[in-house]
């Protein structure tokens, strides 16, 4: 069987996709992660004051930088420990849009999302036709959700991960995937 190459996708590479791509990564999964926003946005000291950073960015200047601002205030929001999570994964967030790697499966954690990425794909030359299964599983941005999730993630990837073929058994995936979990993904088909 053929071992899948799955990424995990949100608006900035940060609380959703890190979860689920640390989860993943511990189970031996092909994964990566990334965002397709235009830059990093981390919660500041109020909504309206959110702390922003360019994609690429390591992890650790990320909390430096809010160690310095107020380290009170995101070691009690969660960022700090947010970030301590995301270095051991990997050292900084990055873009989907300017990936260049191929994967079989993208999750993404919001129906935007899902749409950000589609539109991407749809707009990219198709050179290879390899097929590229973007699913969405709707999930709020909080840390607690995210972990919910995450194991979540883990299960409907390795359903897929273990079909003999994907493609052809996506629809009863997905069924079983719903009676387990309540859960019933958005999904759709793109080419690279």
């Amino acid at each position: 069987m053929n071992r899948l190459n799955f990424a995990m996708v949100c608006a900035s590479n940060n609380n959703r996709s890190m979860e689920a791509h640390a989860l993943l990564e511990q189970n031996n999964f092909q994964v990566g992660s990334f965002g397709v926003g235009g830059h990093v946005k981390l919660p500041g000291p109020s909504a309206k004051e959110p702390n922003v950073y360019k994609f690429g960015t390591s992890y650790q200047i990320m909390m430096e930088d809010l160690e310095k601002k107020d380290r009170s205030l995101y070691t009690r929001n969660g960022i700090l420990n947010m970030l301590r999570r995301n270095m051991a994964v990997k050292l900084a967030p990055q873009r989907w849009q300017d990936s260049k790697e191929q994967f079989d499966v993208a999750m993404t954690f919001q129906e935007r999302v899902m749409e950000h990425l589609v539109e991407d794909m749809n707009g990219r030359e198709q050179t290879s036709m390899r097929r590229l299964l973007v699913v969405n599983m709707d999930v709020k941005d909080n840390h607690e959700e995210a972990a919910n999730a995450a194991p979540q993630a883990l299960l409907l990837c390795q359903m897929i991960q273990d079909a003999e073929d994907w493609e052809d058994d996506i629809d009863e995936i997905m069924d079983k995937f719903e009676a387990q979990t309540g859960r019933r993904p958005l999904y759709t088909i793109c080419f690279y």
